[in-house]
């Protein structure tokens, strides 16, 4: 009975393996073919005229977005303030790509909060809306184990057009909805600079783009929870009754 409970359980998991396995395949096929082919939004609530000032065009586009019940500048600090690093997940993702690339581990600790953490990394500020809206950007090689992100003043990042990178611009914004709602969005955008550069990140994209986008829809929850309860924290401060 054992042995047949044993066969069984190997056999279900054989099967589930191989599904994983097809639906990455699947999913790296569609990456691949779809590489090249970014939309822009089909909403015009969903554009976002900033990020077009340094990237009009692109090759890929992942755009990210959820409803919060907190004011647009609290989402939006929150938002600039998290940790990637919290989520167990998360940093299986980023362990998972070093051991993929070959990459080194990260030789000095990085400071905690989303934006110190990528600017320490390299990247820069591109333009910022105070409270809603911040562009950040940089050039780089992600095929390499250890990419280096380099930051290109914002007068100069649009014309950049340096052989062999790829250009990645992003934003973190939060549109208000109400009093005490406001709509996080976050949209991420890359193009490279020239045909060889566009071969190598073109196999980086289709086979690492699951994780990366994993990771994006990964911190909308965290995000949302923190600010609201921010947001309560505030309010109770104001108006201690409410605790009553």
């Amino acid at each position: 009975m054992n042995t047949s409970k044993g066969r069984s359980a190997a056999t279900w998991l054989g099967l589930g393996a191989g599904i994983a396995v097809a639906t990455y395949g699947a999913y790296v096929g569609a990456a691949w073919l779809r590489y090249g082919h970014a939309r822009r939004p089909a909403k015009a609530e969903d554009a976002d005229s900033l990020l077009d000032r340094f990237m009009p065009t692109y090759e890929i586009a992942e755009r990210h977005h959820v409803s919060v019940g907190a004011p647009a500048e609290i989402t939006f600090s929150t938002a600039c303030a998290m940790d990637l690093q919290d989520s167990g997940l998360v940093r299986a993702i980023f362990k998972g790509r070093e051991l993929l690339l070959k990459a080194k581990p990260q030789a000095h600790r990085l400071p905690r909060g989303l934006l110190a953490q990528t600017e320490a990394l390299g990247w820069c500020v591109l333009a910022e809306i105070p409270g809603r809206e911040i562009v950040m950007g940089a050039v780089t090689q992600p095929w390499k184990g250890t990419p280096i992100f380099r930051g290109v003043p914002p007068d100069q990042f649009a014309a950049f057009h340096e052989p062999g990178y790829v250009k990645i611009a992003w934003t973190l914004r939060a549109d208000s909805a109400g009093p005490d709602k406001s709509l996080f969005r976050t949209e991420t955008r890359a193009v490279c600079t020239d045909e060889a550069a566009r071969r190598k990140f073109r196999h980086y994209w289709a086979f690492l783009s699951p994780g990366i986008i994993l990771i994006r829809r990964l911190s909308l929850g965290p995000l949302k929870k923190a600010a609201q309860y921010r947001a309560r924290r505030r309010r109770l401060e104001r108006n201690p009754a409410l605790v009553l």
